[in-house]
Formats: structure tokens, C-alpha cells, sequence
């Protein structure tokens, strides 16, 4: 996995969090810890509040902190939190005119939404403990 993804950050950084989960932790560290910028991370971890899996409190001595126990928070609930699919969302309004084209297309989305689904199983099975060790 990319350690520039959105997904390998955010992973990374639950995983962290769960060998503490109580421990609060500022976008700085995080940041500091993965190699990149503040706001990046908090772009990132924005998107995993907005799904429940993180609360963040403001202030001196605010930061980060899960908002599930690491054993009820699956790879699958990261993934979908972070909105990164394999298949875009939507057909385009120009419909293809070529009729090869138009059932290809149509096939390889198919293929592709069945593999994202199949994907979706599979990282539901990994709670981000499991991935600890935990």
C-alpha cells in the first residue's frame, strides 16, 4: 500500500491509536509520526469523525482519540469512511457511441464493482486490534 494514500494514513494511524485508546492525539504528532503535513492529516481524520470512528476535542490540550473500542472498528469501516472506491459513482452523460465501446464499458464496470464489493467483505473480516496485534 501507498504510505501517500489517504487509506495507508489513515490505517496507520488507528492502529497506532489502538494500542492506547484513551490517549489523545494532536494532527502535529500524527503528522510528525507519518511523515506529512497537519493538515493532511486532518483532512484524513475529519472524514473519519464524520463516520464515527474518531471524536476530537479542540483546545490546549485537545487532539484525537477513538470513538469505538479498535476491536469494533474494521478495515472495511476505514475504507468506506474515506470514500476511495475503485468504481467512480455515476455514468457519465456522454454515452459512448461506439457499441464496442459502450459494452465494454459496461462489462468492466461489472468486473470492477464486483471486486470493490468483494474488497468490502473481505476488509470487514480485520478489526484495526487485529491489525495491532492486539
Amino acid at each position: 500500500m501507498k504510505r501517500n494514500s489517504r487509506l495507508s494514513l489513515a490505517l496507520h494511524t488507528l492502529s497506532h491509536m489502538a494500542g492506547d485508546p484513551s490517549r489523545v492525539r494532536t494532527s502535529a504528532d500524527i503528522a510528525e509520526h507519518a511523515g506529512t503535513n497537519p493538515v493532511v492529516v486532518r483532512r484524513v481524520l475529519g472524514r473519519l469523525r464524520k463516520a464515527g470512528l474518531l471524536t476530537s476535542e479542540k483546545g490546549h490540550s485537545g487532539g484525537w482519540r477513538l470513538a469505538q473500542a479498535p476491536e469494533d472498528i474494521t478495515l472495511a469501516d476505514v475504507y468506506l469512511a474515506l470514500d476511495e472506491r475503485l468504481v467512480t459513482g455515476g455514468d457519465s452523460d456522454e454515452a459512448p457511441a461506439c457499441s464496442v465501446e459502450k459494452a465494454l464499458h459496461k462489462r468492466v464496470t461489472g468486473v470492477l464493482e464486483d471486486v470493490e464489493q468483494r474488497l468490502i467483505q473481505r476488509l470487514s473480516e480485520t478489526s484495526i486490534s487485529e491489525v495491532r496485534g492486539n
